[in-house]
């Protein structure tokens, strides 16, 4: 965690517009709300109503506040958000990435471009050397677009984290820094 506030840029790839969350993009948050998956393993509320959708995207702005991370609003090129990305950081020079697209956004290429904008940007920024995914290994599609965007699958967590109260096993997957990749030896 950062002691001073972050400053959210917004990042353009080649499908979409990395932003900051507004109140009118309350339809995704309700949209994700309702999926199956997205709010056991996020903060999206469990609740479809605009109080909660509104009380998510406060959070989302929050984590600048506080210097936990950045959270981005996807948008498509028209600027309607369809989903989240976030860059978190996990300590000393490491962070992670989370992402979602909501059911009727998916398979159009979002999380890839998303994931690529982001760790583009990510790996310029001077405190980080490591970029690190956590991906069930029952999500196909979530770690294939981690593969596809260069990140490396590390490791299997056993039991790595609770998921509506089970232990699940999650994928470690990464993405190092030039910087890095030049004093591991393995540029």
């Amino acid at each position: 965690m950062n002691d001073t506030s972050l400053v959210l840029p917004t990042l353009l790839g080649e499908r979409t517009r990395l932003r900051e969350w507004r109140a009118d993009d309350v339809a995704v948050v309700k949209e994700a709300s309702g999926d199956s998956l997205i709010p056991l393993v996020t903060t999206v509320p469990r609740t479809a109503g605009e109080p909660e959708a509104l009380a998510f995207i406060r959070r989302q702005r929050d984590r600048l506040d506080s210097g936990v991370g950045y959270a981005f609003a996807v948008a498509d090129l028209d600027d309607r958000a369809v989903g989240h990305i976030g860059l978190f950081f996990a300590g000393g020079t490491r962070a992670s990435v989370g992402y979602w697209i909501a059911s009727s956004h998916r398979r159009r290429g979002y999380a890839l471009d998303a994931l690529l904008t982001v760790t583009t940007w990510a790996t310029g920024l001077e405190s980080l050397d490591r970029i690190e995914l956590y991906i069930e290994p029952g999500n196909h599609g979530s770690w294939r677009v981690a593969e596809q965007a260069g990140y490396e699958r590390e490791a299997l967590l056993r039991a790595w984290k609770r998921i509506d109260g089970e232990p699940r096993d999650m994928y470690m997957y990464t993405r190092l820094t030039d910087r890095a990749l030049v004093h591991s030896g393995r540029s």
